[in-house]
């Protein structure tokens, strides 16, 4: 019993990896962008889970109960708003330059972690002040078809003083309602989610044996997600248009497809499948601003070990990469070869989460030796070229 109990825990996580890799893998494998902010995209997703519980609690029973779906919804949404206004303010300049890209990504990551901790309403309300009358400008600008002379100029005179007036605007409402707004919605350390009371027993099949409704839940959501991209891949017209992107981009634009409007599709998409996973996550344990980190190394080995724009690569390498860590971490490994004791040694050697990580990098880099492009390897003629 405790190594199925081993295996379905581990199939959960692994679930988990499945749906976060599935953003990362199409992201990387249309755009080849690595996207260090991914984790911090599924730590948007796990605290927007937890606002929206903390809304739904007011509204009382039976809405606190429903409101894991509102959440998953809100998660997609916020993450797929957040990686788009990412790809239209600092990827789109970036194409091509892999490397300046993987920095501006991770400098986006760290601003994500320090905005979580320091987010208030001053905070909130500066931004907002900024983005209206700055974008407000702009937009402006763009509409009298103003020359680039000019409009240089002119964005010299509106970035400060939109800067001055937002910051103006941030201490005088400071000033005025002091510590109810300046204080931190969330600060630095986690925070809880509850599960719904239908999500918080188990389903005992067997003596000895429980599967809880949470980790059942989180599978059969991987499950959906998984059937619903490979719908919008293969049936959908935007989908086409994706992967006729994935696999020829200049035929492609020369054939009329905007791939431009493709790129901000395809990362908004990437993005919200952070946010789901984010909002799965936030039923396994507390959510802090370092939650994401936790997840995103494990993503990026399942995209490199399944094949990069592999959907059953992804799906192989997810719930192989969950279950041995699982397995190993929590010692059941361990457990099984007691009867061969130097194997049994190992297993406990490597018995704790962080060994458990070692050990599975290490097979990793080992697998890597003999197939280098991944259990299944992307085949065309790109890869050709």
């Amino acid at each position: 019993m405790q190594v199925i109990d081993g295996l379905f825990n581990g199939i959960s996580i692994g679930a988990v990896l499945l749906i976060a890799a599935l953003g990362l893998a199409i992201i990387f494998g249309l755009m080849g962008v690595i996207n260090m902010a991914h984790g911090e995209l599924m730590m948007l997703g796990a605290y927007t889970t937890f606002v929206v519980q903390n809304a739904f609690k007011i509204l009382g029973t039976p809405w606190s109960e429903l409101y894991i779906f509102f959440a998953l919804i809100s998660a997609f949404l916020v993450t797929a708003l957040a990686g788009l206004i990412l790809e239209k303010g600092v990827i789109r300049y970036l194409y091509g330059r892999p490397l300046e890209t993987l920095l501006a990504t991770w400098g986006v990551s760290l601003i994500l972690q320090q905005f979580v901790r320091s987010v208030n309403w001053v905070l909130v309300v500066g931004i907002g002040v900024f983005c209206l009358l700055f974008f407000g400008a702009m937009w402006l600008l763009n509409r009298q078809g103003i020359i680039n002379q000019v409009r240089n100029r002119a964005i010299a005179v509106i970035l400060p003083l939109s800067l001055g007036i937002s910051w103006a605007a941030a201490q005088v409402l400071a000033q005025t309602y002091q510590l109810a707004v300046i204080k931190p919605w969330f600060g630095a350390q986690n925070v809880n989610v509850t599960a719904p009371a239908w999500l918080r027993g188990w389903w005992e099949p067997a003596t000895n044996l429980r599967l809880p409704y949470a980790r059942l839940f989180i599978i059969a959501l991987t499950v959906i997600c998984v059937i619903g991209i490979y719908q919008f891949l293969n049936r959908s017209a935007w989908g086409l248009r994706i992967r006729a992107v994935m696999q020829n981009r200049n035929m492609s634009a020369c054939l009329g497809i905007p791939t431009k409007k493709v790129d901000a599709l395809t990362f908004a998409l990437g993005s919200g499948l952070a946010g789901v996973a984010g909002c799965a996550i936030s039923l396994l344990g507390s959510v802090g601003p370092n939650t994401g980190q936790n997840y995103v190394v494990d993503t990026f080995m399942v995209v490199v070990v399944g094949g990069v724009g592999k959907l059953v690569g992804s799906i192989v390498a997810a719930l192989t990469i969950g279950t041995v860590s699982y397995l190993m971490g929590s010692g059941t490994l361990a457990a099984l070869f007691k009867p061969v004791p130097y194997l049994a040694d190992i297993f406990a050697f490597f018995s704790t989460t962080s060994m458990a990580k070692v050990m599975v990098f290490a097979l990793i880099i080992a697998f890597l030796q003999v197939k280098p492009a991944g259990i299944f390897p992307q085949k065309g003629r790109t890869v050709d070229a």
